[in-house]
């Protein structure tokens, strides 16, 4: 499905599922990469404030934090969209 860390093929290479198959046709994954990345955002940060370290500076280390996992959610979210899409509509080319 991935052709690189953030570019997707055009199609699956071993079925040929186009996987965009029409223009926003990811717009709900964004949702899904929110829905999957406050709580891990959230997660960092409580673990901070519970070591004892700062409001401010929680914040802005759990931000630091989660960046390099953005790309990871980011891939994991549309390949869950892309699943729900077809269980919902599995004769969808």
């Amino acid at each position: 499905m991935w052709r690189s860390l953030l570019t997707m093929h055009e199609r699956c290479p071993a079925c040929g599922l186009v996987y965009e198959r029409e223009p926003g046709y990811f717009t709900g994954a964004m949702v899904i990469a929110y829905a999957l990345g406050v709580p891990a955002f959230l997660l960092i940060v409580l673990a901070l404030l519970a070591a004892g370290v700062d409001t401010v500076a929680a914040l802005l280390v759990g931000g630091a934090v989660y960046l390099p996992l953005a790309p990871l959610i980011l891939r994991s979210s549309r390949v869950i969209w892309l699943h729900l899409d077809w269980m919902l509509d599995p004769g969808r080319p």
